[in-house]
């Protein structure tokens, strides 16, 4: 089986909900991080083989093929084609497994993997209100199949982390701590420049805008929980957020003969399903699983980018997983940063390896939760 490498990776900065970012066309913003990967590299980008894009809600502007409409606003050829693709937060991550996919069979050489998503005009789930006047406003009402299957429990990623904060023993308290670190993470790491080398400025914006240096677990405990009873808060939750990023994913062949250099090798990609009414807890058995079939453990690994849908998702995966969590998410994470969510996958991943050339790391592991409970996870090789 073919490699394939990760030739370079980069991202726009994560605007604010009505930031900064908010007024971009998605188009736009994805064609900023594609048209940056190609100026870095001295090859024709007709060679480029497909360029391949999550995101969720594709409605409106973020509809018709986004990845074609974004190859062609970044002014690359036109025999370069595009596709679209929707795993729910994993979007990003799981475009990457394609282009991967696609190298490793011998079917393509040079290809653009990445996300974008503007969540400011569309909020979450505006694909569902956008059928309303059709029929139900989810994918579950009116299915039987699925009636059959789950009855009628309730599919809410909020109650999915209410039910993860209870089986594991998950605290309110806990996860202000963890979001609280987060923030503090994501602040030292903008201080010190760590992200400068990874994103793209556009249009003259360059830093995050998500973190807050003045945030304190007095002001979180001062937050209404999201479901009565629970744990779970908006300063415990993931940020909505505006954002594309990208990276440039080739065979040994494409290296060879355009005089690319690698950065790092995808070592492995998986993806697994679980609960679907639990939702968010499929990156556990999902690393578990990916580690054992390549190897390694969790201490093999260097550094861990993990998203922070919500605070219990990633305190019962290091629970579980037993993971130092000085390694996983040292920059901070969605919580912090934002979550544009079909551009998430891909900002992790570009986050992962620039992190592991600034610590020196071998092996880096991505995962995230995902709606219908599933989890995608990616290991890569620095080299």
């Amino acid at each position: 089986m073919n490699d394939a490498y990760i030739v370079d990776a980069t991202r726009t900065a994560v605007g604010r909900r009505n930031g900064s970012l908010a007024g971009a066309h998605p188009a736009d913003l994805a064609a900023h991080v594609l048209r940056t990967l190609v100026d870095r590299h001295d090859f024709d980008p007709a060679e480029i083989d497909d360029v391949i894009l999550g995101c969720i809600d594709q409605i409106g502007s973020q509809s018709g093929d986004l990845a074609r409409t974004s190859v062609l606003a970044a002014g690359l050829p036109e025999s370069v084609p595009g596709v679209t693709i929707d795993r729910q937060c994993g979007s990003g991550q799981q475009a990457v497994h394609f282009a991967a996919q696609a190298v490793m069979s011998g079917t393509a050489d040079l290809l653009i993997a990445g996300g974008v998503q503007n969540m400011s005009q569309y909020p979450i789930m505006s694909g569902f209100a956008a059928g309303a006047e059709y029929g139900p406003t989810d994918p579950w009402t009116g299915c039987e199949g699925w009636k059959h299957r789950y009855g009628d429990e309730e599919m809410s990623q909020y109650r999915g982390a209410e039910l993860i904060a209870a089986h594991w023993g998950i605290t309110r308290e806990n996860n202000e701590a963890f979001a609280l670190e987060s923030h503090r993470r994501a602040v030292e790491a903008i201080n010190a420049g760590r992200f400068v080398s990874e994103i793209a400025e556009f249009r003259g914006h360059s830093v995050d805008e998500g973190p807050r240096p003045d945030t304190s677990s007095e002001k979180m405990a001062k937050l209404p929980v999201l479901l009565e009873g629970g744990t779970v808060t908006a300063a415990t939750s993931s940020q909505i957020s505006d954002g594309a990023a990208a990276l440039l994913v080739a065979s040994q062949g494409a290296v060879d003969r355009l005089r690319l250099k690698p950065r790092a090798r995808i070592h492995h990609m998986s993806v697994l399903g679980a609960d679907p009414v639990m939702m968010l807890s499929a990156p556990i058995p999902a690393t578990q699983k990916a580690l054992a079939k390549v190897g390694l453990s969790i201490d093999d690994i260097d550094v861990v980018e993990i998203n922070e849908a919500f605070a219990p998702v990633v305190l019962a995966w290091l629970k579980e997983l037993g993971a130092d969590h000085s390694k996983v998410n040292p920059n901070g994470g969605a919580i912090s940063l934002g979550h544009p969510i079909g551009a998430t996958g891909a900002r992790l991943m570009t986050s992962l390896l620039h992190e592991l050339e600034r610590t020196g790391g071998r092996y880096g592991l991505q995962t995230m939760c995902e709606g219908g409970g599933q989890a995608n996870v990616t290991i890569i090789e620095r080299l």
